[in-house]
């Protein structure tokens, strides 16, 4: 009885050791997958660390008009070429006829609002993440880099769908009548399945941008106006495709610029998209607003404005006054392009030593820019006043259209040496986290000041009024821009 109940001892004891040498080695087990995850992602940590320390240097030891310059070359020359081929459209579908071309005018509204959702994520992603690397938190940025770009293409993917389910409502509402339908149809449902690859693009631009890389978001803009340019003529012209033609060679474009700046990405010093980093929380959904708010505001507003001036350039003067204007419209474009491409020169040295409280830089910087950006849209806007006429008949030999032209862009040119404080303010204002006063300040060009003043000049003055309503609008907003600037700037004595 003795040996059974010793034995029965021996049995619960030797159990008991089992037991424990498993739950040991669970632990043990535990405790290495711990140790190796969090080898893994200091590792991780680590190698973006070593890849960004260079580039730290350069935003925050280079004098900042040198640095300014340095980043501002490529982004000036990226979105000239930008503007440029949205130009090229305009220009070749002028051989067609005067419908041709107010149908693609009534179209770029679309196309604002593409970019202005493709605008929203780059600079709300983009933003932040220069002032994570700014601030040494490499780990955040890394997930706001690829929380931004998948958030894009989401949203290009909903508007090219639901954009082609309603095509023809969408074509009435932005203006098309029975002139215009079926160019306004043809065109637009091709832009609208380029959607996520126009939008992507535009992330990916801009997030290159904001780490200090623009020439690789130069490279991949300009190997896609390549293609947009040469294929034109060919399409258009050569094949007889129309405006057909027009929209492949714009998405064609949009399509390789967005695989060449996706291949830009794995190269160099620049933060790696990733899968596993895309993060949708609340607290990164809110940065992305914060820091893209105002570009969703202000090329949203200014689709808004588009399409309102198109309609009244409709009202008073037809077919001829929307080509016309929508001619003034992309000439403006492309002259303001050069200041957007200096102020985003600006906006990663803003935003980087904001976040590493270099806060001198960035008061440095904001008057570099709006010295030599008024300069440079003072000489620009003298030319485009004398040489109105010309201008416009180059994108379309029409008497008509000419007649409507050359009041506007003489308009357009009295404002533009004051636009700089208008962009420069907007983009530091969004650089240093005033979403607010961004937000403010973005929708005054297109929306606050402009959405009121084309409702009411043409009542008064008729085609003239809407000839003079953006040159209004835009002095008032330079009135609003100032006492915003120097709100913030004098925080950072």
């Amino acid at each position: 009885m003795q040996d059974d109940s010793k034995k029965n001892k021996e049995e619960l004891l030797e159990k008991r050791s089992e037991n424990l040498t498993k739950n040991e080695t669970k632990l043990k087990d535990e405790l290495t997958e711990k140790n190796t995850g969090k080898a893994e992602e200091k590792s991780e940590s680590e190698a973006i660390k070593k890849a960004t320390r260079k580039k730290r240097a350069m935003m925050l030891e280079t004098p900042v008009p040198k640095l300014i310059i340095k980043l501002a070359i490529p982004t000036i020359i990226s979105m000239l070429v930008t503007a440029f081929y949205n130009s090229v459209d305009t220009y070749f579908v002028g051989k067609i006829s005067t419908s041709a071309t107010a149908a693609v005018g009534l179209v770029f509204s679309i196309m604002a609002i593409i970019q202005a959702m493709g605008f929203f994520c780059g600079h709300g992603s983009g933003n932040y993440l220069a002032r994570m690397l700014g601030a040494k938190k490499y780990k955040e940025a890394n997930h706001m880099a690829s929380t931004g770009f998948a958030l894009s293409l989401l949203l290009g993917l909903t508007l090219g769908i639901l954009g082609n389910i309603f095509l023809k409502p969408l074509a009435i509402l932005i203006g098309a009548d029975s002139r215009t339908m079926k160019d306004t149809m043809d065109y637009m449902r091709i832009i609208l399945i380029g959607a996520p690859f126009m939008m992507g693009q535009f992330v990916i631009n801009n997030q290159l941008r904001f780490q200090g890389n623009a020439m690789y978001a130069m490279v991949g803009l300009m190997c896609g106006a390549f293609f947009n340019v040469v294929l034109d003529p060919i399409l258009i012209l050569g094949l007889k495709m129309g405006v057909s033609g027009a929209a492949i060679a714009t998405i064609t474009g949009q399509i390789i610029s967005f695989f060449v700046l996706l291949r830009g990405l794995k190269k160099g010093e620049n933060i790696r998209l990733h899968i596993y980093n895309i993060s949708f929380t609340p607290k990164f959904f809110f940065e992305i607003t914060n820091g893209g708010l105002p570009s969703l505001l202000r090329q949203g507003l200014s689709a808004i404005s588009v399409l309102l001036l198109n309609k009244f350039a409709g009202m008073y003067g037809g077919v001829a006054a929307i080509a016309g204007m929508s001619i003034v419209t992309r000439v403006t474009m492309m002259v303001c392009s050069a200041i957007i491409g200096f102020g985003q020169g600006y906006q990663p040295v803003c935003s980087y030593n904001f976040g590493a409280n270099r806060k001198k830089r960035v008061k440095e910087g904001y008057f570099f820019c709006i010295k030599w950006g008024s300069l440079f849209l003072l000489v620009v806007g003298t030319l485009c006043f004398i040489f109105a006429p010309q201008i416009i008949r180059w994108f379309r030999d029409d008497d008509a259209v000419v007649a409507v032209g050359k009041v506007a862009l003489r308009c357009q040119a009295v404002a533009l040496p004051f636009m700089t404080v208008i962009f420069i303010t907007n983009m530091m204002l969004q650089s240093i986290g005033s979403g607010l006063k961004a937000s403010i300040a973005a929708s005054a060009r297109s929306g606050l000041f402009f959405v009121p003043l084309i409702l009411i000049l043409p009542h008064f003055f008729g085609l003239l009024g809407v000839e003079i309503t953006q040159t209004c609008a835009d002095v008032l907003s330079i009135m609003m821009a100032i006492p915003f600037a120097y709100s913030e700037l004098r925080k950072m004595n």
